[in-house]
């Protein structure tokens, strides 16, 4: 199939590793232009240097409140018309509702929900008819995850965001959706799993609660957001999307 990605250029956020950059991998291996940026400007370069001459890239943390138009700024400047955005924040801390301090859960409102939205409310006075905009989300959305009490907080305020803002942009052919990545072994689970003390006793526990039984690989929720995110996929929005491996027990 032909995504029609040819040319196109999109801007991702946290994605000089792990999802974000598994996404940048497929729409450059697809004839797609990316800005990525992350808070590293080493960890930048070297994805950048990976992702090859359709890429280029800028350093940013979205919980600065200056960093969204600097980002809109650097888009436009380098790839001319911006045809979408993966929107990815790191992960908040980990910890249970009770035992989460109050001020970790202010810089998960501050990353997760407020620094999403500061840059599309600064991108989308920008996005022509046809463009998009995604949010990488969690399966956090749609069920709890053990000791994540700040992700399934806010998560799922985002995705009913991202649903709301769906309608206002609809009208203007502009598409909004969500992808709800499962266990990916990107660096985050990795260290997860050590922190658990036995990390190969916690990849066994979770991959028995996948009807696939393994973890999904970072490629495979590459190629599914480039799909998503391209031309081909025009009369999506409004949805969330699981890559999951089957772990979400919900619809």
């Amino acid at each position: 199939m032909d995504l029609g990605l040819g040319g196109r250029g999109y801007l991702l956020t946290g994605a000089s590793r792990g999802l974000g950059f598994a996404t940048a991998r497929a729409l450059v291996d697809d004839g797609a232009r990316v800005l990525i940026s992350s808070r590293s400007a080493e960890s930048v370069d070297a994805a950048v240097s990976s992702l090859g001459s359709a890429a280029s890239g800028v350093p940013a943390d979205l919980a600065d409140p200056d960093a969204a138009e600097r980002l809109v700024t650097e888009a436009r400047e380098r790839l001319g018309t911006v045809d979408g955005v993966l929107v990815s924040v790191g992960g908040p801390a980990p910890g249970t509702v009770l035992t989460t301090p109050e001020d970790a859960w202010r810089a998960g409102v501050e990353s997760v929900l407020l620094g999403p939205l500061r840059l599309v409310r600064a991108l989308v006075p920008h996005l022509d008819e046809g463009a998009v905009i995604a949010f990488v989300l969690s399966i956090s959305v749609r069920q709890p995850i053990g000791h994540l009490a700040i992700s399934n907080g806010l998560r799922p305020g985002l995705a009913m965001t991202a649903k709301a803002l769906a309608d206002e942009l609809g009208p203007k052919g502009i598409r909004v959706l969500g992808l709800l990545p499962g266990t990916i072994a990107t660096d985050r689970i990795a260290e997860i799993e050590a922190a658990s003390g036995d990390a190969a006793a916690a990849r066994a526990r979770t991959e028995a609660g996948i009807p696939l039984r393994r973890v999904g690989r970072p490629e495979e929720f590459g190629r599914v957001a480039a799909f998503a995110l391209s031309p081909a996929a025009s009369y999506l929005t409004g949805m969330m999307i699981a890559v999951d491996g089957g772990m979400t027990r919900a619809l």
